[in-house]
């Protein structure tokens, strides 16, 4: 980094220089993966020296764990933000599911480290919690969705617990199967991505909403 690069990085705010790093790293364990990463790429990129990055994240590591609770924060924080309470159920989770697969597909880089790079040890517990809270959030939508079909027709969608949460679980793999997918192929938009995986799930989620359920002959 030249002498004039240097100066400049000091002279900005902790906070300004954090986040260039983070961007930085971010971008670099996203495309090459943390193990092909090296600290020297990321201060590089961030326009800093290697020291100052060791200095604010002390590690390589704690660096890309630092990466994973930033990217997974963002992604939550867009999922949430888009579902608006008194909409529909059906319009809440697609809300939901537009919201995810935007953000997945205009942070491609931040969705690779958490879909692929953070499943890896030692950081699965990581991802695990990001998969926890997503599932979570999914299960309230779900369960929104019986009390209103409860409300409108009078009718018990006996969905206990333990399908909200099989229902969740599904839900979100599919979602994140999904989007790993149409990152990787040219073309797909992320309404396309969204409508795709309501006409998949919300066609069996309503009839579940009415009681309706298939069994095997």
């Amino acid at each position: 980094m030249s002498e004039v690069g240097g100066a400049r990085a000091k002279r900005m705010p902790r906070a300004v220089r954090e986040q260039q790093m983070m961007d930085a790293a971010v971008q670099t364990f996203g495309q090459r993966g943390y193990q092909a990463a090296s600290m020297d790429e990321i201060a590089e990129l961030a326009g800093v020296s290697k020291p100052l990055v060791y200095l604010y994240l002390n590690s390589k590591e704690e660096l890309f764990v630092a990466c994973i609770r930033r990217e997974t924060k963002s992604l939550l924080d867009a999922v949430r933000s888009a579902v608006e309470p008194g909409l529909p159920a059906d319009q809440q989770l697609w809300a939901g599911l537009l919201a995810f697969f935007t953000h997945t597909a205009e942070n491609p880089d931040g969705w690779a480290v958490l879909s692929r790079q953070a499943r890896t040890e030692p950081f699965a517990a990581e991802a695990a919690l990001l998969r926890d809270e997503i599932v979570a959030y999914v299960a309230t939508l779900i369960g929104a969705a019986a009390e209103e079909t409860h409300r409108q027709t009078d009718r018990d969608p006996e969905l206990a617990e333990r399908d909200v949460a099989g229902l969740s679980q599904a839900l979100v793999g599919a979602a994140e199967s999904l989007a790993i997918w149409a990152n990787e192929t040219p073309g797909m938009t992320a309404w396309e991505s969204a409508a795709t995986l309501m006409n998949f799930a919300w066609a069996g989620l309503g009839n579940l909403m009415q009681s309706e359920r298939w069994s095997p002959r």
